[in-house]
């Protein structure tokens, strides 16, 4: 194989999220304390963070990230920081 085609499928592998981690909506938090935790666990901006949490609340779930295993690991504890439901599925 050629470095160049092993380069390629190396950059293919990297640009694919095998985990992802799921929200799931509670009666617990204001949405206002779940938008900030989002934002604070996947450093993303206000608008993704309420897209998110919103989808939670009306499907039941969402997914708040997609990455490598190890990723998604630090950003569910950081959603789980304040009792948020969470899984990780590969």
């Amino acid at each position: 194989m050629s470095t160049l085609t092993e380069a390629k499928k190396k950059e293919g592998t990297q640009l694919q999220h095998p985990c992802q981690v799921i929200l799931f909506n509670d009666d617990w938090h204001t949405f206002d304390e779940v938008i900030l935790q989002v934002q604070k666990a996947t450093g993303c901006n206000l608008e993704e963070a309420t897209r998110i949490t919103l989808a939670a609340h009306n499907e039941g779930q969402a997914v708040a990230f997609s990455g490598p295993f190890e990723r998604c690991e630090i950003v569910a504890a950081k959603l789980q920081q304040i009792k948020l439901g969470v899984s990780i599925e590969r």
